[in-house]
């Protein structure tokens, strides 16, 4: 997702204190049953597991309405008591028949934001389909993507625009769905949409069928066969022009398309193509090869400035380079190229084939999108150039909350798990301290949580075990606290007395500091003292971690 904390670049002042505001608020909120029901794997969704989305949604965009109908494949994983399943679609959207294993049902009942449908004893490991038909006027999206909901716009021409934005809103803003990160669809899905025969409706991995549906409309089904997060399934419909290319990548020949308003065809041309190759090709060489190879790689204009879309990634930036044409890192680099195409398309890797399984832990996902843009910098420009990009960026942390929210109850951390989780990818680097052993580390991460779920806890416990090194106090500190350590030192002729403040009691990262030379100490929170091998008036701290020195 577009960084959070670049809402100041774009949005009013009233709607960023709110966000601020909010985020503040949500970390000490009381919460309530709802909460609990909205964001946990209750007894209403651990029983059963989605495979598989087969969804059908006609807009009306006179209307500003929708309606259509999901089929959701399921299995039965667990005894349940009591036999109730949890369906998530949101107010003011409604459901008007609901059919289990394609016999009509009837014993379900709204409950606020959700169906709760009582069932007969379904045996443990078998696989049966609930299909939901619904209608309504969905929420619309103020301010997407960071505001969720259906997206009714026009394009300059003045022809319809419409998609949906709903990460942090929740994919049952506009289908019934079981809707938690932690479930995900794990034999893909059919995205099919009826829509008036002057527009095109693009959806994730391959058109299966496009066919006239009557007078003056077309129906198109697109699917995608691998795992997918339910906020990825999206559709655009709009005047599209298609172009088709492709990459080699490491597993072979990858389909690049590019569905832009049929206006800017050759801006996409000469500014889409060459970023997108360059993209895919750094972030190949640094995360190993892309995860979606059978449901190709897809850039789509969007009526918003971006998301991660599996295989569908949602592109607004305006054929711009930076962030809507400004540089967040305030260097100079971050004007070189496309924020959104290197950013959205990192997410391929981390937050759709590597999903955190609860939205507390989205650090996961933004933080490595996030450092995307430092290895990319580093690809094009060199080393020096991605480090002065990180270090941009770090002035931008404003540790107003921890960067891991509230588990089970979907509350996200602070914004800075886009800059401030970069900076401790950036500081591991440092630690390993072999550019060549950490890129292993990334691509070992991405093959051994290839299209999984994982937490925080799982990622810790593997980053010290591949690194061999006691990472557990950076974590603790970084991204549970919003203290930054400070490292105080004084310096005597050749002595030099050091220690860490403002920090937990058990931290104790090495940093590398420069008198005459550059060599690492290994600061606690008790003083340490060495001697150097010169006398020194001063020293400087490497610019690669995320400290303060004190004298």
């Amino acid at each position: 997702m577009p960084v959070l904390h670049n809402m100041k670049l774009k949005l009013p002042i009233t709607l960023f204190l709110f966000v601020f505001t909010y985020n503040s608020f949500s970390q000490s909120k009381i919460f309530s049953k709802e909460d609990t029901l909205w964001g946990s794997n209750t007894a209403y969704r651990s029983w059963w597991d989605v495979t598989h989305y087969n969804l059908s949604v006609q807009p009306d965009y006179i209307k500003k309405s929708i309606s259509g109908n999901n089929i959701i494949t399921y299995k039965t994983i667990a005894d349940s008591l009591p036999f109730v399943m949890q369906i998530d679609l949101q107010d003011p959207l409604q459901v008007d028949s609901v059919f289990v294993d394609r016999i009509k049902f009837t014993n379900y009942k709204k409950e606020k934001n959700r169906w709760m449908l009582s069932l007969q004893i379904q045996e443990k490991n078998t696989e049966h389909t609930v299909q939901l038909f619904f209608h309504g006027k969905p929420k619309v999206a103020v301010n997407p993507p960071w505001d969720g909901g259906f997206v009714w716009k026009k394009d300059s021409l003045g022809n319809p625009w419409m998609s949906v934005a709903c990460q942090g809103a929740g994919a049952s803003v506009w289908f019934p769905c079981k809707d938690i990160q932690s479930e995900e669809p794990e034999n893909g899905a059919i995205l099919t949409m009826t829509v008036p025969d002057t527009l095109l409706a693009i959806g994730n991995g391959k058109l299966i069928d496009a066919k006239k549906n009557g007078p003056g409309l077309i129906t198109y089904s697109w699917e995608v066969k691998n795992i997918i997060n339910s906020y990825d399934i999206i559709p655009y419909i709009g005047k599209y022009t298609h172009l088709q290319d492709s990459v080699m990548g490491e597993n072979g020949k990858l389909m690049t398309d590019y569905w832009v308003l049929n206006y800017h065809v050759q801006k996409a041309k000469q500014h889409l193509k060459p970023n997108v190759i360059k993209t895919l090709k750094c972030l190949e060489h640094w995360f190993g090869p892309y995860p979606f190879y059978d449901d190709t790689y897809k850039i789509v204009e969007a009526p918003y400035l971006g998301m991660e879309h599996q295989s569908n990634v949602a592109y607004g930036n305006r054929y711009l380079n930076g962030y809507a044409g400004k540089d967040l890192s305030k260097t100079g680099w971050g004007l070189k190229w496309d924020f959104i195409v290197v950013h959205e398309t990192a997410h391929e890797w981390f937050g759709n084939s590597i999903t955190a399984k609860d939205v507390a832990d989205n650090w996961i996902h933004e933080g490595f999108a996030s450092y995307a843009e430092v290895l990319f910098t580093e690809c094009e420009f060199g080393k020096e150039a991605g480090n002065d990009y990180c270090e941009g960026v770090k002035k931008s942390i404003s540790n107003d909350i921890p960067v891991i929210g509230k588990y089970d109850v979907r509350v996200e951390g602070s914004g800075d798990m886009y800059n401030k989780g970069s900076n401790v990818i950036h500081m591991i680097r440092q630690l390993v301290d072999d550019d060549e052993k950490f890129r292993l580390i990334l691509r070992d991460i991405s093959k051994t949580f290839y299209h999984r779920i994982i937490t925080t806890k799982e990622f810790e416990d593997y980053l010290i075990l591949k690194t061999g090194k006691d990472l557990q106090p950076l974590f603790d500190q970084y991204l549970r606290t919003t203290k930054i350590p400070r490292l105080e030192y004084k310096l005597t002729k050749n002595k030099l007395e050091f220690r860490y403040s403002n920090c937990n009691k058990e931290f104790n990262m090495p940093v590398k500091i420069t008198t005459d030379k550059e060599f690492w100490i290994y600061p606690t929170t008790e003083w340490k003292t060495i001697t150097l091998a010169k006398a020194s008036k001063n020293i400087s701290l490497n610019r690669n971690v995320y400290v303060d020195l004190v004298k």
